[in-house]
């Protein structure tokens, strides 16, 4: 039986360690400010993005990998007599899912395993991060593919944006709301669903309140959410990402809480101070009854 090599792109902001402990290979997306284009993670990250939008005034935008970049990643593993299995970020958000499924029908039939996670950033990450023990362990393709499709409509992914400035440049509030949510200051959280990112609740006041308002509103459902791994995605917020994930190990049985850094892909929508936190949960949807 074949091993298999598990890739990701880099919207899923799998952080390094995760990277060299299940050599996971990964696939970079490219960040585009007019007519300069950078390599995510390899040419920019996610501090050198926010001081390019100081520079240019406006965001940029993130471009899919073409097939030629998810061939040239996979050729190295089908030469090595592994099985790839790539898991990419939400194909309604980009095209990185269909290029990869372009690119797996240059190698022999089933070789090549292509699953779209319907997610982003830590919300991909679980994914991936499944995936890898699922592969350590000596998964097929397969049975690793079957898991990821049973288990990713109960990933849950919430994204507490700081402030909507962001949002405000990349078109999502008005100028009007901007204004309104800064005086008032509010914090929007961010939610995905069938793969797409949508509005949520929208808390109102500091950020600590905020954040502690958060976890207790969604380990409120504790009895339905697994236990074995929660992610925190945080962006220049270290010490906010440590204080949530010990309140998460002292107030629940959560056995284990990551810390990742989001990236320039999911930075350059929600700007920076953002934090994300996913769970797997069971029996449906959480965002909604958060209030």
């Amino acid at each position: 039986m074949s091993k298999v090599r598990i890739f990701a792109d880099s919207i899923s902001d799998v952080p390094q360690d995760w990277m060299n402990k299940y050599n996971i290979g990964m696939v970079p997306l490219y960040i585009v400010f007019q007519e300069n284009s950078y390599v995510d993670r390899k040419e920019i990250n996610a501090k050198e993005m926010y001081n390019l939008v100081e520079i240019y005034g406006h965001l940029p935008k993130t471009s899919a990998p073409p097939p030629a970049d998810f061939i040239q990643a996979f050729r190295p593993a089908i030469e090595d007599g592994e099985d790839v299995l790539y898991i990419s970020m939400s194909s309604h958000l980009s095209s990185t899912y269909q290029n990869a499924l372009a690119a797996a029908r240059e190698f022999p039939a089933g070789r090549i395993t292509v699953v779209d996670s319907l997610n982003v950033t830590a919300g991909t990450a679980m994914s991936v991060l499944l995936a890898a023990q699922m592969a350590s362990d000596g998964k097929s393709a397969l049975a690793i593919a079957e898991r990821l499709d049973k288990v990713r409509h109960e990933i849950q992914l919430n994204i507490l944006v700081d402030n909507l400035d962001y949002l405000h440049k990349g078109g999502r509030v008005s100028s009007i709301q901007n204004m309104i949510g800064s005086i008032l200051r509010i914090r929007p959280v961010l939610y995905v669903s069938h793969g797409k990112v949508l509005s949520g609740v929208k808390y109102r006041g500091s950020k600590e309140r905020i954040v502690k308002k958060l976890l207790q509103d969604i380990l409120s459902h504790i009895h339905r959410i697994d236990h074995d791994q929660i992610i925190i995605a945080q962006t220049l917020e270290e010490e906010t990402a440590e204080w949530m994930r010990q309140f998460i190990l002292k107030e629940t049985s959560i056995r284990t809480v990551h810390i990742i850094e989001g990236g320039c892909s999911i930075c350059s929508h929600s700007g920076p101070h953002s934090l994300a936190i996913s769970f797997i949960l069971q029996s449906g949807p959480l965002v909604q009854t958060l209030k």
